[in-house]
């Protein structure tokens, strides 16, 4: 702006300007001038408004007044009153607008820079000083109560203490109790851990104080120390309060795990979180709450009393706990008259918080989409199915060769998984494909048992390997479509020789650990887990072996229920998706013209309770005569 400002001013001083000698000579013979302009110092030659050409007045003619110069130039043969051209004198202290409005602008410019300097400087002197501040999210007066936290009634028997030292510590201090100062919340993602923080501190009616682990660390060097501090500090005004660091491992990891040495910014982090926890002060009134999925890489340091004394492990809801979930997060969303979520709750074993309440979330979209006024059965169901495996793709073109294909390799699973005594029920089996897979074949537990014994795992990897034995003998060819069967049954018989000392040639000896691996504590270690090539050749020769017995014998339980293969993969091709009515018809030699008129009889009814189909009647086993396989040939566990 300043350089336009410049510009417009240098123009109307430089434009069209001659010297006075030019102006002279071009006067004698212009007869495009009617008028000069003459103000003591500039010389201006006009044609009526438009100027022609200027001249500065020289000072050696001594050019005061009008006199002067109209005296001149009739010395030099221009008479300008016989020319018809008017003289004008102009006052220079008058000057134009831009005389008066220059100066203005000129301060206005210069103060405006200042400014703009002054801010930036101050801004990046805002920025450098609040680098170090906390990132803590500060919430008072939260709704959230233990009756929000649903399937977990030790854990909150646990934290209830919490929220009673912070209503009345003098109930604890009296009898020399110490409240614990840290708490410790582990256990997989998506079992409510932020939650039961939340709820700790919305039952208690204290400040929440929510940090992230990651939120601590910089990239510049003591930043991280700084906001601990500073954390620590702003708790301290406002207690008694509740510090929630979600993810600490993130922060906590174990000292002298990395490569970045002793002085490393997190180390340090870590260091300044320890001696705030307990060191020379005192924080009373404080509770420190975090989160993690990952205790086995915390620092010790972390863990021992006095910090975090006191670990709460948040575990996957049993089906009691997952009935519980599903009507808290079925409180706002209008649920059919004949939903059960006792048998919903049955057949989501296994499913975190999270995902229940990602599965109602998915069946409420899955209703509107369809215009309904209520979540039913079917839409739940849907709602299961699209969290376990991914939406259905029906409007991907499937040639007839491949359907017919996945057809029998999915009834190669359903099959065994029915024949197999210690294998879990068939729910659904279907050739849409859904998620990345062609089609499936859903088996859902009936219980929550946390042990697997050895039969259940051989049955499985037989079932698993359904499949591929029913491409073999059906089309007498093999496909891509069982690479993650292999997968499967390759990784479940490995943990069963490396981990789980199942194998009576390696004995009970654990080759390989369950623990996810942390590059940190193994990089020092090289001998766990080593051994020899001669016991690396047994495990997989034991691999091996265990996959191919389980390949042996559904080739032989697939070949001696033939019929029921080709009768199922013809009611798929035919169906699309059966359910386990269907499947314990085919199972008890019903053909598939019967099986599929009954679908048709039930269609017509529009009966759609897919959870009826999927749990009457109960699941009858053909059992093999040498089904029960065991590590000992012969005794069941």
């Amino acid at each position: 702006m300043a350089l336009v400002l410049i510009g417009i001013l240098l123009s109307d001083v430089f434009e069209n300007s001659v010297s006075f000698t030019t102006f002279v000579e071009k006067l004698k013979t212009d007869e495009r001038v009617s008028d000069i302009v003459f103000d003591s110092y500039k010389i201006s030659a006009m044609d009526g408004k438009k100027t022609l050409y200027t001249c500065i007045a020289p000072s050696a003619y001594g050019f005061s007044d009008f006199a002067a110069l109209d005296a001149y130039l009739q010395g030099v043969g221009i008479n300008l009153a016989e020319r018809g051209i008017y003289v004008s004198f102009e006052d220079p202290n008058a000057g134009s607008i831009w005389s008066s409005i220059l100066p203005f602008i000129g301060v206005v410019v210069v103060a405006l820079i200042f400014w703009l300097i002054m801010r930036n400087a101050s801004g990046a002197n805002s920025a450098a000083m609040n680098i170090g501040k906390n990132k803590a999210h500060v919430q008072n007066n939260l709704k959230v109560r233990f009756s929000d936290v649903a399937g977990a009634e030790e854990e909150k028997e646990e934290l209830q203490e919490i929220v009673e030292f912070l209503k009345s510590p003098k109930k604890f201090s009296n009898l020399g109790a110490r409240i614990p100062s840290g708490v410790l919340l582990v256990g997989p993602p998506g079992t409510g851990k932020t939650l039961f923080a939340k709820a700790v501190a919305g039952e208690a009616g204290v400040p929440f104080f929510s940090v992230s682990g990651s939120d601590f660390v910089e990239m510049y060097v003591g930043v991280g120390a700084k906001r601990v501090r500073d954390l620590f500090d702003m708790a301290k005004r406002n207690q008694p309060c509740i510090i929630f660091i979600d993810e600490i491992d993130a922060v906590g990891r174990r000292r002298g795990a990395g490569l970045g040495g002793g002085h490393d910014e997190r180390e340090q982090t870590l260091n300044q979180i320890l001696v705030q926890m307990d060191g020379f002060e005192s924080n009373e009134g404080i509770i420190i709450m975090a989160a993690t999925n990952r205790a086995d890489i915390l620092d010790p340091a972390l863990l021992r009393p006095g910090r975090f004394d006191r670990q709460i492990n948040v575990n996957l809801p049993d089906v009691k706990g997952r009935e519980q979930i599903l009507k808290v997060h079925a409180r706002n969303k209008p649920m059919a008259a004949d939903v059960n979520f006792k048998t919903v709750a049955r057949i989501t074993a296994g499913f975190s918080g999270a995902e229940l309440a990602n599965l109602l979330n998915e069946a409420a979209i899955l209703a509107a989409r369809k215009g309904k006024k209520l979540i039913g059965n079917l839409e739940l169901y849907d709602g299961i199915n699209k969290v376990l495996m991914g939406p259905q793709k029906k409007s991907r073109v499937v040639t007839e060769s491949d359907k017919r294909c996945t057809a029998y390799h999915e009834s190669g699973h359903a099959i065994l998984a029915c024949l197999c005594k210690h294998c879990d029920p068939v729910h659904e089996v279907s050739i849409i494909p859904r998620g990345r897979a062609a089609g499936y074949t859903m088996t859902r537990p009936e219980t929550d048992d946390n042990d697997v014994s050895y039969n259940k795992l051989v049955d499985n990897i037989c079932m698993s390997l359904g499949g591929r034995v029913a491409e073999e003998l059906v089309i007498h060819d093999v496909t891509t479509g069982a690479s993650a069967d292999i997968q499967h049954v390759s990784e479940i018989a490995r943990r069963m020789v490396t981990q789980w000392g199942m194998s009576e040639k390696l004995g009970l000896v654990a080759y390989d650990s369950d623990q996810p691996v942390f590059m940190g504590m193994e990089y020092g270690n090289q001998s766990r887990g080593g051994y020899s090539q001669e016991t690396a050749a047994a495990i997989d020769a034991e691999v091996r072996r265990l996959v191919a017995e389980a390949h042996t014998r559904a080739t032989k339980l697939l070949k001696e229920n033939r019929a029921i293969l080709d009768n199922m993969s013809r009611v798929l091709v035919e169906k699309e998706t059966i359910y386990t009515e269907e499947v314990s018809m085919l199972m008890q030699g019903m053909g598939y013209q019967e099986v599929i008129d009954e679908m048709e009889k039930r269609e017509g009814r529009h009966e759609s309770n897919p959870f009826a189909r999927a749990t009457e009647p109960e699941k009858e086993h053909v059992v093999a005569e040498d089904e029960a396989v065991t590590p000992e040939e012969k005794t069941e566990e």
